[in-house]
C-alpha cells in the first residue's frame, strides 16, 4: 500500500500543468541512464567522473527534463510529457514541438523552392524537390524529405514512446541506445534511450599517436594523441626532415633557406625550401628552329620548341588555310565575313576578316523583357533593360511589400523591426520584421499522430430539454486588425474583441502608403484615411523631373510629364523648347546634342575680333589662339598695309608686350608694320593733291566767326530747346485750364436745369393728384 501511494503521489505531481501554478518534476533519472556507462569506464557516480562535453550535454538535458525547464524554441511553450516532439540530431540536439517543427520546415523549404524557381532556369516542381529547410537553433540543413512525419524517440526505434510510467525519461522508450558512434569506430552507444549527443566510445584499444612511433591503451573515444616528441618525418623534398611536435595532419611546408636556381638558370636567390621552384622575369629570347624568331615564353626548363608560325596557318578569320608560307610573312585577309562569336554568345561578327580581337559590345538591336519581365522592347544587345515598375511582392514577413524598381523576384529580406508583443505580454519583439511567436498553425493531415484518449472522472449531468451550455473549449482568436502574432488564447463562447495596440499598418487602397493608426477593426478601416491620402498630391516621379504629378496619390505609374522646358542653344541665338518627359529621358549626350541650333557658333573669340567658325557646341571655344582668319595689318600712318593670320597678329602682340584682348575692333592691326622712306614722300604728294583739289576762297570770314567751339554750339542749342518747350508747357497748362472750367460750366448746369425739372415734376404731380381726389370726392 505504501509503494502504491507513492506511486499515486509521483503520477499526481508529475500531471501538474505549469498553468495551474505547479511545475512537473521527475525524479533524477541520471545514475539509470548513465549507468551503462559509468560502468565500462569503471567510475563509481557522475561526481567523481570526469566527463567529456558529449556526457555534460546529456546531463544538461536530463536536468531540464527533470524541473519540466524544456521549452520550444519556435511557439517559445514549455514542451510537456505528453507532448510530440523532435530533436535535432547533427550539432544543437535541441527539441521542438513536433507541429511547430512541421510549419517550420514546410515553409522554409516553400520559401526556398520559390526563391529557387525565381532565380534558376528550372522548373517550379524540380525546385520544390530539390528545396531544404534549417534547424531554427543551428542551422543545420535538412532536405525535403527529411520533414518529420512521426513522433519518434530519441533514438528512433520507437513511434509514439508516451509513456505515463515516471521513472521513464519523457520521448524515451527506455531500451540501450544503440546508434553509432562518433568517427565510425564501430561501437555502438551503450547508454538508454536519452537526448543529446552520444558519449565518446569507452572502449580499451590499442592506438599510435600521430607520428607513429609509440603505442598505448587508450579509450576509444581518445584514441588520438600526441607523444609530445620530435615527429622526424620527411617532408616533401625529400631532403628535410618535421621538427614540430607530434602533430595531427600532414606536415608544414619545409621552412629551411637556401640558395637556388630559376628554371632558366640564369638567376639564383636564396629561397625556403619549399619555394625552390621558381621562374625569373627575364624572356627566354633563345632563337628558334626558323632562325627568324625569338623564344617569347618567360623562364621555362627544356626545349623552346619549333616556330608556332611555321606549318599550315589560316587568315584571322580561319576559314581560309594557307600551307608553305614563310613564317615572316603576314597571312593575307581572306575578304569574308568574320563571322566570329561576339562576347554576348549570341550574335556574330559582321565584319569583314580583319586582325585584332572583334567589337566588344554587340550592337545588334534585338528584343528585350525587363528583369521583372513586364516591359518588352526592343534595345542594343549589350543593353540591360530596366523598367521603372515596383514589385509588388510580399516580402519573407508577409507584412510590407517589395517596392524595388522593376525586381526579377529575387526579393530582399524585410528591413523593418517586428515590434510584436512577446507572449509574455511585457515586450515587444525586436528583431526583424519575420513570422515567428505566432499561433500554432493547424496541424497537416498528411502527418498523422495517435490521439490519446483521456479518461473523464466525472458524468456529465445533462437535463434532457435544457440548452447546451456554453463552449468551454480554449482557441487562438485575432485581434480586431487581424495581426500575424497577436492573437490570444480566449474561450470560444467568448465573443469579445480586443486590440492588439500596435500600428495597423494594412495598405491604403491607393498602394503606396499604410495605415498609420493604431489596431482597429479592418471594416470600418479609414475613409477619413482615404480622403486625406488622396488629396495629397503623389510623392514621387519617375524618371525623376522638378515638377510634380498632377494627380493625388495613386496606385501605379505617374503619367509622362508633359510640362514645356525652355532650354538655350550652347552659343545663346536660339532657345529650344521640349517636352519634360522628353528632355529627361534623354542621356547627358543626346541632351547636348539636342540642344545644339546646328549653325554657327556666333560667340566672339576672347583673343581677337572674330566669332568662332564651328558649330554650336557646349563649354569654351575649341582653341581660342589658333584663329587662322586674315587680318589687314597696316603701318602707323595707315600707307603700308599686309595681310597677316590672325595668329601671327596675336603673337606680334604678345611680343611687343600688348595683351590682344585690350585691341579695339578699329585698332586691330595698326601699327605692326613699319614706316618707310617711301610713307613720307607719299604723304607729301597726297597733300599737295588734296591743296590743289580745294577751291578758292575770295573772302575770309571774322575769326570770330570761324571758330566757334562746339560746347558753345550745344549750350546754344540746349538754349533754343528749352525756349521752347517752356512755351509748349504753358500753352499745355492753358489748354488744361480751360477744358477743367469749360466742364464745371456743364455739370453746374446740368445741376441746375435738373433740380428746376424735378421740381416741375413734383409740382404737375400734385396738380394730377388733386384733380383725381376731386373727381372721387366731388364737393356736395
Amino acid at each position: 500500500m505504501t509503494s502504491s501511494a507513492n506511486y499515486q503521489q509521483i503520477l499526481s505531481d508529475s500531471d501538474t500543468d505549469s498553468d495551474n501554478g505547479r511545475t512537473e518534476s521527475f525524479p533524477d533519472l541520471s545514475s539509470s541512464i548513465l549507468k551503462p556507462y559509468l560502468e565500462s569506464t569503471n567510475q563509481s557516480s557522475l561526481a567523481t567522473s570526469q566527463s567529456p562535453s558529449e556526457l555534460s550535454k546529456i546531463k544538461s538535458f536530463l536536468a531540464s527534463s527533470s524541473s519540466g525547464a524544456l521549452s520550444c524554441l519556435i511557439c517559445l511553450e514549455r514542451i510537456k510529457p505528453s507532448d510530440p516532439t523532435w530533436h535535432c540530431s547533427t550539432i544543437c540536439y535541441s527539441i521542438f514541438h513536433l507541429i511547430c517543427i512541421q510549419s517550420w520546415a514546410r515553409q522554409s523549404s516553400d520559401l526556398s523552392a520559390s526563391l529557387a524557381a525565381s532565380r534558376l532556369p528550372i522548373t517550379a516542381e524540380k525546385a520544390a524537390e530539390s528545396s531544404t529547410w534549417n534547424c531554427p537553433k543551428c542551422r543545420s540543413q535538412y532536405s525535403k524529405s527529411q520533414i518529420p512525419k512521426k513522433y519518434l524517440c530519441f533514438c528512433g526505434k520507437l513511434e509514439d514512446p508516451y509513456s505515463e510510467d515516471p521513472w521513464i525519461l519523457p520521448h524515451s522508450c527506455n531500451e540501450i541506445c544503440n546508434r553509432p558512434l562518433q568517427n565510425n569506430c564501430g561501437h555502438f552507444c551503450l547508454l538508454l534511450c536519452h537526448p543529446g549527443p552520444c558519449p565518446p566510445c569507452p572502449k580499451l584499444v590499442n592506438s599510435s599517436c600521430f607520428c607513429r612511433k609509440f603505442q598505448e591503451v587508450r579509450r576509444c573515444g581518445f584514441k588520438s594523441f600526441s607523444c609530445n616528441k620530435i615527429c622526424s618525418k620527411p617532408l616533401d623534398c625529400r631532403t628535410h626532415k618535421c621538427l614540430q611536435i607530434c602533430h595531427e595532419g600532414p606536415c608544414p611546408p619545409c621552412k629551411a633557406r637556401a640558395v637556388y636556381m630559376c628554371r632558366c638558370g640564369r638567376v639564383e636567390e636564396e629561397r625556403e625550401c619549399c619555394e625552390r621552384d621558381f621562374r625569373c622575369e627575364n624572356a627566354c629570347g633563345k632563337a628558334l628552329d626558323c632562325g627568324k624568331h625569338v623564344c617569347e615564353r618567360g623562364c621555362h626548363v627544356g626545349q623552346c620548341g619549333g616556330c608556332p608560325l611555321q606549318g599550315k596557318r589560316t587568315c584571322p578569320c580561319g576559314k581560309r588555310v594557307y600551307e608553305g608560307m614563310s613564317c615572316d610573312v603576314a597571312v593575307p585577309l581572306c575578304g569574308a565575313t568574320c563571322d566570329k562569336m561576339l562576347s554576348c554568345r549570341i550574335h556574330r561578327c559582321h565584319d569583314r576578316c580583319h586582325r585584332g580581337p572583334c567589337i566588344e559590345t554587340c550592337r545588334m538591336v534585338i528584343a528585350k523583357l525587363c528583369r521583372c519581365r513586364s516591359l518588352k522592347k526592343e534595345v542594343p544587345c549589350y543593353q540591360d533593360l530596366v523598367c521603372e515598375r515596383k514589385c509588388q511582392r510580399m516580402r519573407d514577413c508577409g507584412r510590407h511589400a517589395c517596392k524595388r524598381r522593376c525586381c526579377n523576384g529575387d526579393c530582399p529580406p524585410c528591413s523593418e523591426i517586428c515590434g510584436k508583443r512577446l507572449l509574455c505580454k511585457n515586450h515587444k519583439c525586436p528583431s526583424p520584421c519575420h513570422r515567428c511567436h505566432g499561433p500554432r498553425p493547424p496541424p497537416n493531415p498528411e502527418f498523422t499522430l495517435k490521439t490519446k484518449k483521456k479518461k473523464s472522472n466525472h458524468q456529465s449531468e445533462v437535463t434532457p430539454g435544457s440548452p447546451c451550455p456554453p463552449c468551454p473549449e480554449l482557441i487562438w482568436r485575432s485581434c480586431v486588425g487581424e495581426h500575424i502574432g497577436a492573437e490570444r488564447m480566449m474561450v470560444c463562447s467568448d465573443r469579445t474583441q480586443f486590440s492588439c495596440d500596435n500600428l495597423c499598418g494594412n495598405p491604403l487602397p491607393c498602394g503606396n502608403h499604410y495605415c498609420t493608426k493604431y489596431c482597429h477593426a479592418l471594416k470600418s478601416q479609414s475613409s477619413l484615411s482615404v480622403e486625406k491620402r488622396s488629396a495629397e498630391s503623389c510623392e514621387e516621379r519617375m524618371p525623376t523631373c522638378p515638377h510634380s504629378c498632377p494627380l493625388p496619390c495613386h496606385p501605379g505609374e505617374c503619367p509622362p510629364c508633359k510640362v514645356l522646358v525652355k532650354r538655350s542653344c550652347h552659343c545663346g541665338s536660339m532657345v529650344h523648347v521640349f517636352e519634360c518627359i522628353y528632355f529627361n529621358t534623354l542621356s547627358e549626350k543626346e541632351q547636348m546634342a539636342a540642344r545644339s541650333c546646328g549653325g554657327p557658333c556666333h560667340r566672339k573669340l576672347p583673343y581677337c575680333t572674330h566669332l568662332c567658325p564651328e558649330i554650336c557646341h557646349p563649354g569654351q571655344c575649341p582653341l581660342p589662339e589658333q584663329c587662322c582668319k586674315k587680318v589687314t595689318v597696316r603701318c602707323v600712318c595707315q600707307t603700308l598695309k599686309k595681310e597677316w593670320h590672325c595668329l601671327d597678329v596675336q603673337a606680334a602682340y604678345r611680343n611687343i608686350g600688348r595683351d590682344p584682348k585690350d585691341i579695339s575692333k578699329n585698332q586691330f592691326g595698326l601699327g605692326l608694320l613699319r614706316c618707310n622712306s617711301d610713307c613720307k614722300s607719299k604723304v607729301q604728294v597726297v597733300d599737295s593733291v588734296l591743296q590743289s583739289r580745294k577751291p578758292k576762297v575770295e573772302e575770309k570770314e571774322p575769326a570770330t566767326e570761324k571758330h566757334v567751339g562746339k560746347r558753345r554750339k550745344r549750350r546754344e542749342r540746349v538754349r533754343v530747346v528749352n525756349q521752347a518747350s517752356r512755351l509748349q508747357r504753358i500753352f499745355t497748362a492753358v489748354k488744361w485750364l480751360l477744358l477743367f472750367v469749360t466742364l464745371s460750366v456743364a455739370v453746374a448746369a446740368g445741376l441746375y436745369y435738373g433740380y428746376k425739372g424735378l421740381l416741375k415734376l413734383s409740382d404737375w404731380m400734385n396738380e394730377v393728384e388733386e384733380q383725381r381726389q376731386r373727381k372721387r370726392f366731388p364737393r356736395i
